[in-house]
């Protein structure tokens, strides 16, 4: 693969910044999706402006500019007049358009009207001269995300010259199936995803990139299904007294769904074939017990088992428990080991000792367990936590050496059924539809940003009696382009509005890994009592003692979202809540909320979003962290996943090896895919 220091306009300089973004080849580049694009309609009248929409205006500027440097950002700001009224504009850090915007000068500005008092604001709007305005009129540009020291306009140029150079390769869809399912040329669709002419044109684009990364990704499912299909079991088990003694000496029962899917996992384990099974429970519904009892039959065999999850912290977490679990019924001698990536060297070395002499019967850990350095003895049970954040590739090299082992895996993803038998094609399917009894349901409410003094007062309460919350801001730190709370300037103004001995602390996915580890074990340990964060706590660690769950601008999310982010609560024995803090006015995002207030039924409410979002919104709500793809999103994109199923179906009935001339191009691409070398971003 070309590489991106090979591309015109890739100096040292910018290979760096570029490898900071996650960008090595020109191909990755190619799939570095815009994350959103800036549309520049035509101007219209003040008087015709509402809350909420980004709107261009044509205006005189008809006051002198002034500059408030009081606050920690300084503002400047204007008014604005064109023959219908006038309007307010703010800039951020934006001192030097005193020496532009003259009183009586005629400009177009385009920014995001918001409410400030009883009065409308243009809030840091572009500036430009008339003529400027006309060259991007009824254009879309996209927008891409940075790393510091990269400019957009650096990424576009540099697109626009991988475009340029690339050699074009024969489409790896079929005619025919293009031409079923309406899909457009893939240079067409390289080409537009970056730099559409209109919303039609980027809506047809879009769907044959998602197209693509569906086919290739339920392609390379049927080839891991099929691997399997044909690969010995070298790790043959049988039932064992010892895990009916430790559901027995459990603190609690088991729910029925519990023990439906036990003897499901325990049949699969001791039966004849090498088996796969996904085990997709609500959050809070019981799943790693399942876990821990199929490690320790595994090892009751004398075979190895290992857990990956996704986060340190939740490794931790996992470790601690299953050590009580085993020192609680005297089965110590499996000797669990813990292996993350920040453990030290000299640490890492013991540890994968152990794992490669066999002496290690149960290992947890992060995505460590998949690198070279670690050798497993005989490892017969692989199991994943939230799978969708590994992918197809890592799952494989878990299950690595000679003799594949058993896969399970566990979603609390809810994804309906239909969508889950596609998505996880190569997995049997079993579901955890019950709550333990002892579970109090959570207390919902949907309530505008008014109620937010009462919020805070709500939290006051419940830390002064002794309990945690979170607070769930859509962004890091403030912009100015996007209204919507942040973390940074969210903590700052909590800290104040609470008692001092109360501990306000933040976090966000920019931290690095150590530091996002220490406050969250912080937090787990009771030393801070309201965590702000972005939705980084998603796959978090469980505290039972955190009661009170509260999303800014919940309209920024999607319901799943919401509902995996509300699992961070009611996981104790008191009464918990969640409060949905809607950002803005809209009817249509009330009545989506609604839906949260009303159930905590998770796959309940992902079937409820698959009906509300229909065939999709291009410029909706992405629901991040679902499966690895780039563009896709399985809740807005259901009907294209079908379509992209019903296809790798008909190509594998008529040629299962690809090996045909009109699908050598896509076996081609599949391989590639497979190997990871088609880098998908997610935007």
């Amino acid at each position: 693969m070309k590489l991106l220091r090979e591309l015109k306009g890739v100096g040292d300089k910018t290979e760096k910044l570029l490898e900071k973004a996650g960008l090595a080849t020109v191909q990755d580049l190619l799939c570095y999706y815009p994350r959103r694009y800036e549309e520049y309609a035509p101007p219209v009248r003040i008087r015709d402006v509402r809350e909420g929409e980004m709107v261009t205006i044509q205006a005189r500027v008809s006051s002198g500019v002034s500059v408030n440097a009081k606050g920690r950002i300084p503002v400047t700001s204007a008014t604005l007049q064109d023959d219908s009224g006038t309007i307010t504009a703010a800039w951020f850090r934006s001192a030097y358009l005193r020496n532009i915007l003259k009183r009586g000068s005629l400009f177009l500005f385009r920014g995001v009207c918001v409410r400030r008092g009883k009065t409308l604001q243009l809030q840091h709007p572009e500036v430009f001269l008339p003529e400027k305005y006309r060259e991007v009129n009824l254009s879309l540009q996209p927008v891409y995300r940075l790393t510091a020291g990269l400019s957009n306009k650096t990424v576009q140029r540099l697109v626009r010259n991988a475009l340029n150079e690339k050699v074009r390769e024969p489409d790896p869809l079929p005619p025919e199936i293009r031409e079923r399912y309406g899909l457009c040329d893939e240079s067409f669709a390289e080409e537009t995803i970056h730099f559409p002419k209109d919303k039609e044109q980027l809506i047809i684009a879009r769907s044959r990139l998602v197209f693509d990364e569906f086919l290739l990704f339920i392609l390379s499912l049927q080839h891991l299904k099929e691997n399997a299909g044909t690969s010995r079991n070298a790790f043959p088990m049988k039932k064992v007294w010892t895990t009916e003694r430790v559901i027995e000496e459990l603190p609690y029962t088991l729910t029925s769904a519990q023990q439906n899917v036990w003897h499901q996992i325990e049949r699969d384990l001791t039966g004849i074939p090498l088996t796969s099974r996904l085990i997709q429970g609500d959050v809070g519904s019981g799943k790693t017990i399942l876990a821990f009892l199929a490690m320790i039959l595994a090892a009751e065999n004398g075979w190895q088992s290992a857990l990956m999850v996704p986060t340190e912290v939740l490794s931790h977490q996992h470790y601690e428990s299953l050590c009580a679990l085993l020192s609680e019924n005297g089965l110590e001698h499996f000797c669990p080991v813990l292996l993350t990536g920040s453990q030290t060297a000299k640490e890492k070395k013991e540890i994968c000792e152990k794992i490669r002499s066999g002496e290690a019967l149960m290992i947890i850990g992060t995505h460590a367990l998949i690198q070279e350095k670690v050798r497993y003895k005989n490892l017969a049970l692989a199991i994943t936590d939230e799978q969708h954040r590994f992918g197809v590739k890592q799952r494989q090299m878990l299950s690595g050496g000679e003799d594949i082992p058993h896969v399970l895996v566990m979603s609390a993803t809810p994804i309906p059924r239909t969508l889950a038998i596609i998505l996880f094609g190569d997995l049997d399917i079993s579901v955890l539809d019950e709550k333990p009894k002892n579970r109090l349901p959570i207390k919902n409410c949907v309530v505008g940003t008014h109620w937010r003094a009462n919020a805070w007062n709500f939290i006051k309460n419940q830390t002064e009696a002794g309990r945690q919350a979170y607070v769930i801001c859509p962004m890091v730190e403030e912009s100015s382009e996007i209204e919507a709370e942040n973390v940074t300037d969210y903590t700052e103004r909590l800290q104040k509005a609470l008692p001092e001995n109360i501990t306000v602390s933040a976090l966000h996915g920019r931290m690095p890994a150590r530091e996002k580890n220490r406050i969250m074990n912080a937090f787990a340990s009771g030393e801070i009592d309201v965590l702000v964060s972005t939705t980084v706590i998603e796959v978090g660690v469980n505290v039972p003692n955190a009661t009170v769950m509260m999303v800014e601008n919940a309209e920024r999310f999607g319901l799943a979202q919401l509902h995996q982010l509300r699992g961070r609560v009611g996981r104790g024995e008191h009464q918990s809540y969640c409060i949905f803090m809607q950002g803005n006015e809209d009817e249509e995002t009330r009545k989506r909320l609604e839906i949260l207030n009303s159930s905590n039924d998770g796959f309940f409410i992902a079937g409820e979003d698959l009906r509300l979002r229909g065939p999709g919104d291009l410029f909706g709500i992405r629901q991040s962290g679902v499966l690895e793809f780039g563009l896709a999103d399985i809740y807005q994109d259901a009907g294209i996943l079908q379509q992209a199923s019903e296809a790798a179906r008909e190509i594998l009935t008529l040629d299962p090896e690809l090996a045909l001339p009109q699908n050598l191009p896509l076996q081609k691409r599949l391989t590639l895919y497979m190997e990871g070398n088609l880098k998908k971003l997610t935007i």
